[in-house]
């Protein structure tokens, strides 16, 4: 069946809503967010407990559906099978006399197999799915690696970090060259926000200087109030527009939590959500054929001017810090360990933004899935291939840990691999098997915990 223009914009606007429901869920509420128990419950199962095989390893689904914690008889379901983001087998209708049966696939080269079953129950539809890897540990990243990769980036920090010793316009603190305290006024803005305060810990509002003049980061700062300088956690935002509490490790902890977009993050919700639908409606979309002008050009140098910051504070010990973040948030923590050595450490859920050129050789990309539903146009592979989370692991030298699940539909695991895999520093991953994008609480204490240990 042939699509039209509409119908596949259509399609792919439905599905970055739904993308983008999920992120900002899975980012708002610290990252364990959980779906909610349903009335009938889907289970598919592989054959092997570690949901691992080799290639062209016959894989066993057992799907059972369930009501009331019993198998449902004559349960009708729909299913299909293939390689995550692109099924080559799909049922309709089809009864479970006795409410299960087995499906069986393989896969021939490395890569996830996925088996995704819908089953209607009075008028409603019931998910269930199981994505097994298929030596994972091979696959490799499918992006291009620019020549000048490091130049560019090394320029563009450069350059943004030149602004604090220049005058700002239009309304900012103007600045004397040469200035130290001057530089640091006009960099930085702190407004204590004394509802948020504790009895041991001081919480701000700040603001400082990005990458062109009056274009800034905002973020929560949280700071022990008890004299002595302490080491930091920069955490990075999921995608979507929103406001931010803070990230909260103790009273021994500096915590650095900032939004993206240029705009306080202490603004009632409803103008975060006229901001979504309007100025900031995909802006992961925005120039991403133009290298310079691309949307996340200003947020990965705004990640790195945001350590330039936590540079700045007196509280500061001035070389323990680490950064981390889910989802956009894991991505951006791989691009600033990547780009900053000061980074001594990073804790990445389910990183997005790898390996965007996957759908195009037949495997599934990072969100915000550039190219699944469109080809790319004029210099949008080899823009993008500057702004890869791929190319960004390739440079981590620093200890990560890292942990996802093989179920996640918004960062397919392929495209997270494609980033891991190419990793030359000291990692270990953390496997959640059947997550999706969303964690479990135990698998967040643990992030949490890892990072504190860090600290020490």
């Amino acid at each position: 069946m042939l699509l039209t223009v509409k119908t596949v914009y259509m399609k792919k606007t439905l599905f970055s809503c739904c993308v983008l429901i999920a992120l900002l869920w899975g980012t708002t509420l610290e990252l364990i967010a959980q779906p909610a128990q349903r009335l009938i419950n889907v289970v598919v199962s592989p054959d092997h407990t570690d949901w691992k095989y080799k290639s062209k390893e016959e894989v066993t689904f057992t799907v059972q559906v369930f009501k009331d914690e019993n198998l449902l008889e004559n349960a009708m379901i729909d299913y299909e099978i293939g390689p995550e983001c692109f099924p080559v087998e799909k049922k309709s209708n089809v009864v479970l006399k006795k409410g299960k049966t087995t499906l069986k696939a393989s896969l021939k080269e490395p890569g996830f197999l996925r088996c995704r079953v819908l089953a209607k129950v009075d008028g409603r539809q019931y998910e269930g799915l199981a994505t097994v890897a298929v030596e994972e540990e091979k696959i490799v990243p499918c992006t291009s690696h620019p020549e000048d990769f490091d130049n560019f980036w090394k320029q563009a920090i450069e350059e943004a970090r030149k602004l604090v010793l220049d005058p700002l316009y239009l309304g900012c603190l103007i600045i004397k060259s040469g200035d130290a305290d001057g530089q640091l006024a006009g960099a930085r803005k702190m407004i204590l926000l004394p509802e948020r305060c504790t009895e041991t810990q001081n919480v701000y509002h700040i603001s400082f200087q990005n990458h062109i003049p009056c274009s800034r980061i905002y973020g929560i700062l949280i700071v022990p109030k008890k004299k002595g300088r302490y080491p930091a956690i920069l955490q990075v935002p999921g995608a979507g527009i929103r406001s931010y509490r803070g990230l909260n490790l103790g009273d021994n902890i500096i915590t650095l939590e900032i939004g993206i977009h240029g705009i306080p993050v202490d603004l009632p919700q409803g103008i975060y959500t006229d901001l979504s639908s309007g100025p900031l409606s995909w802006y992961q979309e925005i120039n991403k054929h133009d290298r310079n002008g691309h949307y996340y050009k200003r947020v990965y140098v705004g990640c790195v001017k945001a350590v330039d910051f936590i540079y700045s504070l007196p509280e500061f010990d001035g070389s323990t810090i680490g950064v981390t973040g889910g989802s956009q948030g894991g991505a951006l923590s791989i691009v600033t360990a990547g780009l900053d050595p000061r980074i001594k450490f990073l804790a990445a859920l389910y990183p997005a933004l790898c390996d965007h050129v996957g759908y195009l050789n037949g495997r599934a990309g990072g969100w915000p899935h550039y190219f699944r539903y469109t080809p790319p146009k004029a210099n949008e592979m080899e823009t993008l291939a500057y702004f890869d989370v791929v190319n960004f692991a390739r440079r981590i030298k620093v200890e990560g840990w890292y942990s996802w699940g093989f179920n996640d539909q918004t960062c397919p695991p392929a495209s997270m691999y494609a980033a891991y895999n190419v990793i030359p520093g000291n990692k270990e991953l953390h496997l959640y098997l059947r997550t999706g994008h969303w964690t479990y609480p135990e698998q967040e204490r643990a992030r949490l915990e890892w990072l504190k240990e860090k600290c020490k």
